[in-house]
């Protein structure tokens, strides 16, 4: 098989890597890759969002099967214009990205399912959204409809910062289109959890439940980012729970999706707040999160082609999803600056000596990184992805850190307490 990979992060080079390692892929190409994808393959200088460039590409390499990772290509219809060209894609259909791709989607077919969230609201109107969270008189959300490259979130615990979050969306306009209309909802306490499924549009298999960290400073301080780090299995969230949480979130989606005719194939990533009140939906995606898609390929024991291909063909089964015993846990290393502005084209060094000094249990994966005359240098903000396997949280979380330290780049920073909340869950 000849696989293409559309994306240009740490996600997609775990993914690259990883189809790569099945006896049945025989290239793996990356569009438009980075640092770490062009090890794997090649890598094709287009837009992840360019879709009849991309189309054009499948068709004119052969592709066998097309990997999507972010979701900007899927909202756009990648997998609609390269299936129309018959080429296999992994990944949902536009109207299902939607889950991802608007807000207001996503709490109407949560509504509709059953599927436990937050009370909210979708206005088009600011004045509206600004009176119904004077109304609500306690913390909100306030969300940007559409895709707003990981911001247009915002989290207010008073009114005003309510109010200038409505207008800075629908007023000022500084997301665009995302923020022609607004979600706002109350604001959920407890501890978050990532909930992947592998889904053939009927049948639904979970993965290990993972944690991400979104902010960027340690102990869950300043501004949120893309993701400082993950890590699974997630102590919040056991797999004795698993059942409980297929039947409570993945589903009722599958089967509210299935009756609007648009069954959901692909990855469906539910994002959890475990509260007091049992666990609500903050947010459905529609593909693998970066980072946590980087330590859960890590444990993942089975071949990951045959797991696409089944669901692309409705014939998903349990027994084609195995997983490794050990933990796994990614540290994000960014570029100074993030996630505000930083410097690029910075040389990094360290990469193969770290991954020579985890004995085969580290794997350094790319992400803002590209190759400049054989040299690996910094070209975005998230800039590598140190992912670990251990006996354990506690040594998949020590494993990782001696290899943080074997990497340089000037001004690299990273969180240091990722895996923190689990150990603590342990009793560690």
């Amino acid at each position: 098989m000849r696989i293409l990979v559309v994306g240009s992060g740490g996600r997609e080079h775990a993914l690259a890597h990883t189809l790569l390692k099945s006896p049945d892929v025989s290239a793996v190409i990356a569009a438009p890759g980075n640092g770490g994808t062009a090890t794997c393959g090649e890598n094709v200088p287009l837009s992840d969002t360019d879709v009849p460039g991309i189309v054009a590409l499948a068709k004119d390499r052969g592709m066998d099967l097309v990997v999507v990772g972010p979701e900007a290509p899927l909202v756009a219809g990648l997998r609609d214009a390269l299936e129309t060209a018959s080429v296999p894609c992994f990944g949902p259909d536009a109207y299902a990205a939607q889950l991802e791709g608007s807000k207001a989607f996503a709490k109407d077919v949560m509504t509709a399912a059953g599927v436990p969230t937050a009370a909210y609201a979708s206005f088009t109107d600011a004045a509206k959204a600004r009176a119904y969270a004077q109304d609500l008189g306690r913390p909100v959300v306030v969300k940007a409809d559409g895709l707003a490259a990981g911001k247009g979130v915002t989290v207010c615990t008073q009114t005003a910062q309510a109010l200038a979050a409505i207008d800075e969306a629908m007023v000022d306009k500084a997301f665009g289109a995302a923020g022609g209309t607004v979600v706002v909802e109350e604001m959920l306490v407890g501890e978050e959890a990532s909930f992947l499924a592998f889904c053939d549009g009927e049948t639904a298999v979970p993965m290990t439940a993972c944690q991400d960290h979104k902010a960027v400073f340690d102990g869950d301080q300043g501004p949120n980012t893309g993701g400082m780090g993950a890590y699974c299995p997630a102590p919040v969230l056991p797999p004795a729970r698993y059942a409980e949480m297929m039947d409570l979130v993945i589903h009722p989606i599958l089967k509210e999706m299935a009756k609007r005719g648009h069954p959901f194939t692909g990855i469906l990533y539910a994002g959890l707040m475990m509260t007091e009140a049992g666990p609500k939906v903050l947010e459905y995606n529609v593909r693998f999160g970066d980072p946590e898609c980087q330590p859960l390929l890590m444990r993942l024991a089975s071949d990951l082609p045959a797991i696409m291909l089944a669901c692309r063909a409705g014939k998903l089964s349990p027994e084609l999803v195995r997983w490794s015993d050990k933990s796994a846990l990614c540290v994000v290393m960014a570029a100074p600056g993030y996630p505000g502005s930083y410097p690029k084209g910075m040389a990094i060094t360290g990469i193969e000596a770290a991954e020579a000094a985890g004995d085969g249990l580290v794997k350094v994966f790319q992400a803002g990184t590209k190759l400049v005359n054989g040299q690996v240098v910094t070209s975005g903000g998230r800039v590598l992805g140190v992912t670990a396997l251990g006996d354990g949280l506690a040594q998949a979380k020590a494993t990782a850190y001696r290899a943080v330290e074997k990497l340089h780049f000037d001004g690299a920073f990273c969180r240091r307490d990722i895996g923190d909340k689990g150990l603590k869950r342990e009793g560690k």
